[in-house]
């Protein structure tokens, strides 16, 4: 069983890690509330897009297992974006805390907080993306994330091209900031894990993605994943407004709906908190 002192201590992280996922996803919201700001005619017209914020439980209600706030937009340069903040906590069942490390101890309780994001751009020649970031407490805790960068255009869909460069720079800075951060690996376990097996591809190109990470020093694990945030929340958009201004072609957009399509048509792989 879990004692005490390591409940208090579990205590004092959870607040301060749901804290910060709180005002990561607040932060993301604001940097792309400006980049609607500052779509002008004539590629863009209308009103500018804003988040649609909601707050949500979850389960029936019968019982506190804790929930979250979603925000979407659909805007003029985001088509459609969702940047959403949880935190929940609860007990597993039977068969899947067995999976689950830590939660042999922990009577199958658990807890989790963390902020994702997918963004869909109107132009195809900005790039979507994916992002999480997230820690998990059962009798042990760990952190969990990532960003990958989705170009649709095949032109675009190659790591050496700018926009790539320029995110696998961000993720790699952030790794820099930690021992025990592996890019290397990192990018590795990106590329596989979001390999895309009905069209034989990456789904984009690349990030970096981990899991169950422990060092053995929260502080610093937990300053790592804030910084995964930090960096993609300066990057994504540093590339969406070097892009959004550009025009763009019928071919080009049919290009962009294909694969999103297939994509969306297909299971998805998620990853559960």
């Amino acid at each position: 069983m879990i004692s005490d002192t390591q409940t208090a201590g579990f205590t004092a992280r959870k607040a301060q890690a749901s804290a910060w996922f709180r005002s990561l996803q607040e932060h993301i919201i604001s940097r792309f509330e400006a980049i609607e700001d500052a779509a002008l005619p004539p590629l863009y017209r209308g009103e500018a897009g804003r988040f649609a914020l909601k707050e949500w439980r979850r389960g029936d209600g019968s019982a506190d297992l804790g929930g979250g706030r979603m925000g979407v937009m659909r805007g003029k340069v985001f088509e459609k974006v969702g940047v959403h903040f949880s935190e929940v906590y609860g007990t597993f069942s039977e068969a899947f805390a067995a999976q689950i490390p830590g939660a042999d101890k922990s009577g199958g309780q658990f807890w989790a907080s963390g902020v994702s994001l997918i963004a869909h751009p109107l132009n195809p020649r900005v790039p979507a993306a994916h992002m999480n970031t997230r820690m998990l407490v059962t009798s042990e805790t760990w952190f969990g994330g990532g960003g990958d960068l989705n170009p649709l255009l095949a032109y675009q869909r190659d790591q050496s091209f700018e926009d790539s460069v320029d995110f696998h720079a961000a993720m790699k800075a952030a790794c820099d900031t930690h021992p025990g951060a592996d890019y290397v690996h990192m990018k590795e376990y990106c590329d596989t894990y979001f390999h895309l097996p009905h069209r034989n591809e990456p789904r984009g190109t690349g990030g970096i993605f981990y899991d169950r990470f422990n060092t053995g020093d929260w502080d610093k694990d937990f300053a790592f994943t804030q910084e995964v945030g930090r960096q993609f929340a300066d990057v994504y958009p540093a590339i969406v407004r070097r892009r959004m201004h550009e025009s763009w072609s019928e071919a080009e957009r049919e290009a962009q709906l294909i694969p999103v399509a297939i994509s969306r048509a297909s299971s998805p792989r998620c990853h559960l908190w």
